[in-house]
C-alpha cells in the first residue's frame, strides 16, 4: 500500500473534497495536506481536519506556511508596487507558489509516489502546481481528476451525494479562496463579461462608516509598524485587513490573459494589500530618484506577470529580487492615510530620506539654486534636438 500513497493538495472546498472521496474509494492512501498561507483560522482547521477523515483521508496535516509566503514572495509584491494589469495584487496567483513548494517536501518526507490537486483544465492554477511539481519531483506522478474527467461542479456534488455526503450548493456556488494577500471570488457572474459580483458574495460586509486615520511606517520598504504600534509586517497585514475590510475597501473585478491563453475574469477582496501598495508607491515617490522609479515600474511588471505564471524557479526571478531588495535603501518613513467606505486616501508621508527638499527649492515657487539665466540656457539646450529634427523635416 506504500506505492499507493497519494498527496493531496486540499483546501477543503467542493473540487478537494470530491478528489478526496474519489481517491479514497478508488484505493489510494490519501494524504490530505493543506498549505495555510494566511487563509485559515484554528477553528477552520480544525472543521477541515475533521471533513477530511470524514471523506477517507488517511492522514491530515496542516501546514503552516505563512512566515515563507511573506519572506519569499509578498515582501517583492510590496518592494515591486505589483498589481496585475494596474488592479489585481496577485492573492492567489502568488499562494499556489508556495503550497506546490510544500506539498513537494511533504510528498519527498513520506516518499509518496502521487501528488494531486483540484484544478480544473480551464485555469491558471493547473499550470502552477504541474509546474512546480514537474521542476522539484519529476518523477512523481500527478492525478487531476477535476481536469481529466472535465467535472463540473454540479457533477461533483452529485457524486459526493451519492457517496453520502451532503453538499450546501448556495455555498458552493462561489469558490473563494482566502490568504494573507487577499481573498479571491469566482462565481456565475465572473464566468461573464458583463455582470458584477453580487454584495452577499463578499466575505467582508460594510460596517464602519466613520473616517478613520492610521499610519503606516516602512523601514527599507518593509513594515514595521501600523499607527505606532510596532510589530512583524504578517501581523501588521492582518491587523490592517481587520481595520480596513470593515470599510469593505480593496474591491474589484479583475480581467486578464490567462497562461492557456483565454481571458480570465475574478472577483476579489484585497483591502491590507492595497492600502499597503499604494503608501509604499507614495513613499518610494519622495524617497527614489526619478530613473529608480522608471526602472522599477517596469522590471516589476515583469515579475509579477513571471510569478503570475508560476516562472518562480527561473534564476531571472532571483536577480530581479536582488534589485528589488537594493532599491529600498531609502524607502523608509512614515505614511498617512484616510479609511472611508469603500475608498481610501493617501494624505502623506514623513520620511529623512524625502527629496522634496524646500532647501532647493520649491516647485512652482522658489528657485534658490538657479537663476533666469541658467533655467533659459538650459531650456534652450534641452529643446535643441527637437529644433533640429523639426527644422530638418521642415
Amino acid at each position: 500500500m506504500k506505492n499507493k500513497i497519494v498527496v493531496l493538495a486540499y483546501s477543503g472546498g467542493l473540487d478537494t473534497s470530491y478528489c478526496l472521496k474519489k481517491l479514497s474509494s478508488d484505493g489510494y492512501q490519501v494524504h490530505a495536506i493543506t498549505i495555510n498561507t494566511g487563509g485559515f483560522s484554528n477553528e477552520e482547521i480544525n472543521q477541515i481536519s475533521k471533513k477530511a477523515k470524514k471523506l477517507g483521508a488517511k492522514k491530515y496535516k496542516c501546514i503552516n506556511a505563512i512566515s515563507p509566503f511573506y519572506n519569499k514572495i509578498v515582501k517583492y509584491l510590496i518592494f515591486g508596487n505589483i498589481l496585475k494589469n494596474n488592479t489585481y495584487p496577485l492573492s492567489v496567483s502568488s499562494e499556489r507558489i508556495i503550497q506546490a513548494i510544500e506539498i513537494v517536501n511533504y510528498s519527498n518526507k513520506v516518499q509518496a509516489k502521487y501528488i494531486s490537486h483540484g484544478s480544473t483544465g480551464a485555469g491558471n492554477d493547473q499550470v502552477r502546481f504541474d509546474q512546480i511539481f514537474q521542476i522539484l519531483s519529476p518523477k512523481t506522478e500527478i492525478i487531476t481528476l477535476i481536469r481529466d474527467l472535465n467535472l463540473s461542479r454540479k457533477d461533483e456534488i452529485n457524486y459526493l451525494k451519492s457517496k453520502g455526503v451532503m453538499i450546501d450548493w448556495k455555498k458552493a456556488k462561489y469558490s473563494i479562496n482566502k490568504g494573507l494577500w487577499g481573498t479571491s471570488i469566482g462565481g456565475s457572474e465572473t464566468l461573464t463579461s458583463k455582470h458584477p459580483l453580487p454584495e452577499k458574495a463578499y466575505p467582508s460586509q460594510l460596517k464602519l462608516k466613520n473616517e478613520k486615520k492610521i499610519k503606516l511606517e516602512f523601514k527599507n520598504g518593509e513594515l514595521i509598524s501600523l499607527n505606532s504600534k510596532k510589530d512583524s509586517p504578517i501581523n501588521i497585514i492582518r491587523d490592517l485587513e481587520n481595520i480596513a475590510k470593515k470599510y469593505a475597501i480593496g474591491r474589484d473585478i479583475h480581467i486578464g490573459d490567462t497562461i492557456i491563453g483565454i481571458k480570465g475574469r475574478v472577483a476579489f477582496e484585497a483591502a491590507a494589500p492595497l492600502i499597503i501598495i499604494k503608501a509604499h508607491h507614495l513613499l518610494e515617490k519622495h524617497t527614489l530618484s526619478k530613473w529608480q522609479q522608471f526602472q522599477k515600474e517596469s522590471i516589476s511588471s515583469f515579475y509579477g506577470m513571471l510569478l503570475h505564471e508560476g516562472q518562480y524557479f527561473d534564476p531571472v526571478m532571483r536577480d530581479i529580487e536582488s534589485f528589488l531588495s537594493n532599491s529600498q535603501k531609502n524607502v523608509s518613513g512614515t505614511v498617512y492615510l484616510k479609511l472611508k467606505p469603500y475608498s481610501f486616501d493617501l494624505e502623506g508621508i514623513k520620511s529623512k530620506n524625502d527629496l522634496m527638499t524646500n532647501e532647493f527649492g520649491t516647485y512652482g515657487e522658489v528657485n534658490k539654486n538657479w537663476n533666469a539665466t541658467d533655467v533659459k540656457g538650459f531650456i534652450k539646450i534641452n529643446a535643441n534636438a527637437g529644433k533640429i529634427y523639426h527644422n530638418l523635416k521642415k
